[in-house]
């Protein structure tokens, strides 16, 4: 069984729509495979509400989908369950809201206006009116890894050392030190995002799949199969090699 993952989405719903199609296309010309998204559905772009719909409907009728919890969308349920919290990855200088980390978009798009330039209670109140309990309860469940392939996937990486069974949430979803600069193996290849680059790429222990989506660049999608890493194309499959 191969498996395709697609890096981080920041509410580009058309973008994501456009990777399921190669997605489909590939697996018309290669076979069935699961599709796990690595997380970071919401914040900066423009319709997170519907990035949030569209892999929950999906997951609902059946589709062989994993959605991981990406350190944005933890943000995002933690300001809904209490708008005082700090995130333990977040340094204490930013919010949520903060125009660097994209709330007030993700907000936006669930018809909360101007979520960065108003008392952060009244915001709150209007964001519990207007986000759907499904949705909370969506994001809230997602898992923070995901084995399949001969591959674990996270969203941002692992602390080596630790089997990924006892791995904290905080480095799944947050850990930049200590990961990416880790040169030796890890438990298995380490499939991620939360970094963003240009392309993705293989480092020979790792793949990052984060290819800037965020910051108006392409979103990516890989596929693992037998033992072999490939970026999806509208050209076809493109190895890729460490």
């Amino acid at each position: 069984m191969q498996t395709y993952a697609i890096g981080d989405i920041h509410g580009h719903i058309g973008l994501l729509r456009a990777v399921h199609d190669l997605i489909a296309d590939d697996m018309a010309r290669n076979g069935p495979g699961q599709v796990v998204h690595v997380g970071d559905l919401v914040d900066r772009g423009p319709d997170s509400r519907a990035v949030v719909q569209y892999l929950a409907e999906g997951i609902a009728r059946g589709e062989d989908w994993v959605v991981l919890k990406g350190n944005h969308d933890r943000m995002f349920t933690l300001f809904l369950d209490d708008p005082a919290a700090q995130d333990p990855g977040l340094r204490s200088i930013y919010s949520w809201l903060h125009p660097k980390l994209g709330g007030a978009a993700t907000l936006q798009s669930y018809g909360v206006e101007n979520a960065a330039d108003r008392p952060v209670a009244k915001v709150h109140a209007d964001a519990l009116a207007a986000v759907p309990a499904d949705h909370r309860a969506f994001l809230a469940a997602r898992p923070t890894w995901h084995r399949a392939t001969g591959a674990i996937f996270v969203h941002a990486g692992v602390r080596p050392g630790v089997p990924i069974t006892e791995q904290a949430e905080d480095d799944l979803v947050w850990i930049r030190t200590g990961f990416l600069d880790h040169d030796g193996p890890f438990e298995a290849l380490i499939v991620h995002g939360h970094t963003a680059i240009d392309i993705p790429t293989h480092y020979g222990n790792r793949v990052n799949i984060d290819s800037s989506a965020a910051y108006g660049g392409p979103l990516s999608a890989i596929v693992i199969d037998d033992g072999a890493v490939f970026h999806l194309t509208p050209r076809g499959r493109v190895r890729l090699t460490p």
